[in-house]
């Protein structure tokens, strides 16, 4: 009934979903479990949220692409009927909002010019007082966004610059990664950076960005932001005579993997994960730990991203193995009305999603909306999480599988691909394999299960189609791919 009322609307309107791929066709189980609550925006306003922070009187304080902040109270009631107050306005892209403990009524807002310290002084409820923290970079092109993260333990924000465009770096720092000290010292800490998505920590406190698939990035791709690092992209090279401390790279070849241009590019990060391109999203936006202590389901401790494109959230886990990171993505959830550009938990364990349509295709028909994924409460099967192996993987579900399926090699197809590491704009899958799959054990209580495979591959993205499994109720999982990106292998 839903589907068919907005296929009159759109019929009706003129508006239209964009054609940005397959869709996973899940939505309809996906509802039984999380279902998505449209947030209202009162009539007249515009807010195309692009950062959200939660401040500690649980108001939910929102910065906008068209440079505004509000603080908007009543994001958890169960049926929304939110109150928006306008805190400042005048600002440009915000891509960050961060609040500092003990800071009453200030917020700092990391949009395309600078971080600043933007202060209500007279407790009016309307900021007064705009302070700039840091404007260490350049600016002089529309898609110079820049995105910041939330305070660190230490009181340090960090700043992730998108390029002036996807081959060029034409203002100062464009295409790098600085950190804002408490004191207000801007230090650039890694080059190589094409056009972020976000910024902020994993599920382990380490700092990583989102990047969009583009030159030398040929999908989507969550990165760790290492101090002295290069993060793929070299046009931003020319700035290194303004970064003390920092050398310059050897400049890297066009053309091959990541995985053999790391021995000879010392300081190259490799992709940590890959989402593959349409399959996992198109242009992957903000991200947020579950940290809500299971009020949002099975998945404590694992990391919420947006996609602006397809209008679609998935997760993400991480680990390190030989001082390295990598991790899969899953899919979560579609069928989101907008492009989605952050998101954010609330005090109630709801996870809240903002956007806009403006500037690129998007699935979504809506120009902007604000919705909220709530858990009903009901679990669903899923993969919860994989674990590298020397000889293989650990998949962890989140019920128990039932064992004449969890113990059959067939229920276990896996595939792999990489791509090529080059200048050009985004690129194919390559190098294909269909590793055997050996061995399948199951563990007594059905949560996990290891394979052995007949390699491991470096450098490569496994995909995992686990189809044929059956939960001990004989359900089938919600969502049967996940992909795991391997660059390194631990030791037996």
């Amino acid at each position: 009934m839903a589907i068919a009322i907005a296929w009159v609307i759109m019929l009706l309107t003129g508006v239209q979903a964009e054609e940005v791929g397959a869709r996973w066709g899940t939505e309809q189980r996906e509802r039984e479990y999380y279902r998505v609550v449209s947030v209202p925006i009162p009539k007249g306003q515009v807010i195309e949220a692009g950062a959200f922070e939660l401040i500690p009187d649980n108001r939910m304080a929102i910065g906008t692409r068209r440079g505004d902040i509000y603080f908007m109270s009543g994001v958890d009631d169960d049926k929304p009927r939110p109150r928006f107050d306008k805190f400042a306005e005048g600002l440009d892209e915000i891509f960050g909002l961060a609040h500092r403990k003990g800071e009453k009524d200030t917020l700092y807002a990391t949009h395309s010019a600078e971080l600043t310290r933007v202060r209500d002084t007279n407790g009016d409820g309307l900021a007064d007082r705009f302070e700039t923290v840091s404007d260490a970079w350049g600016y002089r092109n529309y898609h110079e966004y820049a995105f910041g993260s939330k305070f660190d333990a230490q009181g340090n924000l960090y700043v992730a610059l998108g390029l002036s465009a996807s081959y060029h770096s034409r203002a100062l720092f464009r295409g790098w990664a600085m950190k804002i000290t408490p004191d207000g010292k801007s230090i650039p800490i890694a080059s190589g950076l094409r056009s972020p998505g976000g910024i902020g920590p994993n599920e382990h406190d380490a700092l990583f960005y989102i990047e969009s698939q583009g030159p030398w990035n040929s999908s989507c791709s969550l990165k760790f932001l290492k101090h002295g690092g290069f993060m793929g992209h070299p046009v931003s090279f020319n700035w290194y005579p303004y970064a003390p401390g920092l050398k310059r790279p050897v400049a890297p070849e066009s053309g091959t993997r990541t995985v053999s241009e790391k021995e000879k590019v010392k300081e190259l990060v490799p992709y940590a994960v890959v989402f593959p391109y349409i399959r996992m999203g198109r242009s992957i936006t903000g991200y947020v730990v579950d940290k809500t202590g299971g009020k949002f389901g099975p998945f404590e401790n694992q990391i919420f991203l947006g996609d602006y494109t397809q209008s679609i959230i998935m997760r993400a886990t991480t680990e390190q193995i030989n001082g390295v990171w990598q991790g899969a993505c899953y899919p979560f959830r579609e069928g989101l009305s907008t492009g989605i550009l952050n998101v954010q938990f609330t005090p109630k364990g709801r996870l809240l999603a903002g956007g806009t349509n403006r500037g690129w295709p998007v699935r979504g028909i809506k120009p902007f909306a604000l919705e909220r994924l709530d858990w009903t409460g009901k679990l669903p099967f899923e993969i919860k999480r994989i674990h590298i192996a020397p000889d293989g993987f650990k998949i962890l579900f989140t019920k128990p599988v039932d064992a004449k399926t969890g113990n059959d090699l067939k229920s276990y197809k896996v595939t792999t691909f990489t791509h090529n590491y080059h200048r050009g704009y985004g690129g194919p899958e390559v190098d294909q394999t269909t590793p055997t799959v050996q061995r399948a054990q199951l563990a007594a209580d059905g949560l996990s299960a290891r394979i052995t495979l007949s390699e491991l591959k470096r450098g490569h993205v496994y995909e995992f189609d686990l189809e044929s499994l059956r939960d001990r109720s004989a359900g089938t999982l919600l969502h049967r791919h996940a992909y795991y990106t391997l660059n390194e292998i631990p030791e037996k």
